[in-house]
């Protein structure tokens, strides 16, 4: 697809338009020209671009400031998909789904009018930033760790003490729990758990989108929990049971969509992410342990989701730490057991060819019929 831009100079296609990548691409069709907003885009928005198979992508916003490293931009380059940044945020008013856009080099038209000129994000201008992204590492590492702990410390009662976990119906307790977030790994990490999935059989959990990956690989949620932003309608009708995730003043903007669709749901006030929360409902619940898939677990995932700590999922780490347990450390220590369906058609196998050996091997014919007499004679 970029080999359009250099040859003829022209990108036109028609555009739709989102502030929030996640919702946008549900919308995206092959051949549209994606424009977003999205400051220093993270690689699993870029994937998801990549696989509406969009024809180029205009960021009203920057793509890779150089302030933390950020592997999207280079995604959309492997991708060879003409990417464009800074394009203003005016363009995201003066755009409409189903404009025609045409791109010229750096600039974007509609008809003749010219809307904006943008920045070409190549190889180029996504090594200079990523070397300076480099440089400011150790200076974010350090104000990314006094902000945990300062909140650490303000949210320690929240999280630690008496937090109140609605009743849940699906039954958890001494089993074992799969918390499922639509991260970076989930697709690997799904693939490798499935003999795990298909003979422990986890109470599955998912955290809003991480309902649909599970679909993806045919199984269905038997918990929702999130603020219901990034997930579908239909993993929400599928879903046994359902938790919005709602502030600790107990504003729960989820809330509206599970009425509107007509399902039920309860309510958890707590602070954090709602990955924080899934795995508090499957402690608090007495899961024997708890499978994490595609959860945040470092700098660079919670900075690329706009925080600029880890507190919560600090303090919630320290009190599950002793049932936690990563998908890819199941995967590599988990041996399936062979169930007895199996042994059975192992010992039918087995003994195919000793039933043939006996009816067609005169002299072991001979020795049976001797025990057979042998038995009605003591008989």
């Amino acid at each position: 697809m970029g080999l359009n831009l250099k040859e003829s100079g022209v990108i036109c296609a028609p555009a739709k338009v989102g502030k929030r990548t996640k919702i946008l691409v549900e919308r995206l069709q092959p051949g549209d020209i994606a424009v977003i907003d999205h400051r220093d885009l993270d690689e699993l928005a870029a994937l998801s671009l990549v696989a509406c198979k969009v024809k180029a992508i205009i960021n009203a916003d920057t793509s890779i400031s150089g302030r933390y490293p950020n592997n999207g931009p280079q995604k959309l380059l492997q991708a060879r998909i003409i990417h464009l940044d800074q394009a203003g945020s005016q363009l995201l008013e003066q755009v409409k789904d189903g404009d025609l856009l045409t791109i010229r080099g750096n600039a974007i038209y509609r008809g003749e009018k010219r809307l904006a000129v943008a920045r070409l994000v190549d190889a180029e201008v996504i090594r200079r930033q990523t070397a300076l992204a480099e440089k400011n590492l150790d200076n974010l590492l350090d104000d990314f760790v006094q902000n945990t702990l300062e909140y650490a410390l303000k949210e320690k009662e929240l999280i630690l003490g008496n937090l109140e976990v609605p009743p849940i119906n699906v039954p958890i307790s001494g089993r074992h729990a799969l918390v499922v977030v639509r991260g970076k790994s989930y697709r690997e990490d799904l693939k490798a758990i499935k003999h795990y999935l298909d003979e422990i059989k986890p109470v599955l959990i998912a955290v809003d989108g991480g309902a649909d990956a599970l679909l993806e690989y045919g199984y269905i949620p038997d918990l929702v929990v999130g603020d219901m932003d990034s997930v579908s309608d239909l993993a929400l009708f599928k879903a046994r049971e359902r938790v919005v995730h709602a502030y600790t003043d107990g504003r729960a903007p989820g809330m509206e969509r599970i009425k509107r669709l007509g399902l039920s749901a309860t309510i958890m006030k707590a602070p954090g992410t709602s990955e924080d929360i899934a795995m508090l409902i499957a402690y608090e619940c007495g899961a024997k342990l708890i499978v994490a898939v595609g959860t945040h677990s470092n700098m660079i995932d919670f900075l690329e989701k706009g925080r600029k700590g880890m507190a919560s999922t600090f303090l919630v780490r320290l009190k599950v730490g002793n049932r936690l347990v990563d998908a890819r450390g199941v995967s590599q220590l988990y041996r399936g057991r062979i169930s007895g369906h199996w042994l059975l058609v192992l010992a039918l196998a087995a003994s195919i060819p000793v039933l043939i050996m006996v009816f067609t091997n005169p002299t072991v014919r001979h020795i049976f019929r001797l025990i057979a007499l042998r038995i009605r004679l003591a008989l």
